[in-house]
């Protein structure tokens, strides 16, 4: 099993606040000869809709002195796990969760703007002090 990121409970306490039920902690993903494990598994139910959403959360922390080379970890992750949870659950859409600092110094700067549209990266944005969900970018 994977160890917990640093912000692995306050990511788990945020989805909950914003609805979600957390279903798997950690999320198994296993795709012919490999099992990799997505931090959480979480659903939604929609009762206007009359539907149930369904996602797989990867906590990013964005530690290192580079974010450029966090940001290159996390995207081969991000690719990785898609393409196994696709054939796995294709309901199941795939979120980055990234703290608000790390959101405001550098997903801000046009050049990321620009790469996580191209390449459309979901994710959201948690206040990691008030335990809350701010912003979802979803493509």
């Amino acid at each position: 099993m994977p160890r917990l990121d640093l912000y692995h409970n306050v990511v788990r306490v945020a989805l909950v606040k914003d609805g979600w039920t957390i279903t798997h902690d950690p999320l198994t993903v296993e795709f012919e000869d490999l099992t990799v494990y997505a931090d959480l598994g979480a659903q939604k139910i929609i009762a206007a809709q009359k539907y149930e959403q369904k996602i797989a959360v990867e906590i990013k922390t964005f530690r290192s002195p580079s974010p450029v080379t966090e940001l290159e970890r996390a995207i081969g992750q991000y690719y990785l796990y898609l393409t196994f949870i696709s054939k796995q659950e294709p309901e199941r859409a795939l979120y980055l969760a990234i703290n608000e600092r790390i959101y405001k110094n550098f997903f801000q700067r046009p050049s990321i703007q620009l790469f996580i549209k191209e390449r459309e990266i979901s994710f959201f944005v948690f206040n990691p002090e008030q335990e809350e969900i701010i912003k979802w970018i979803t493509y």
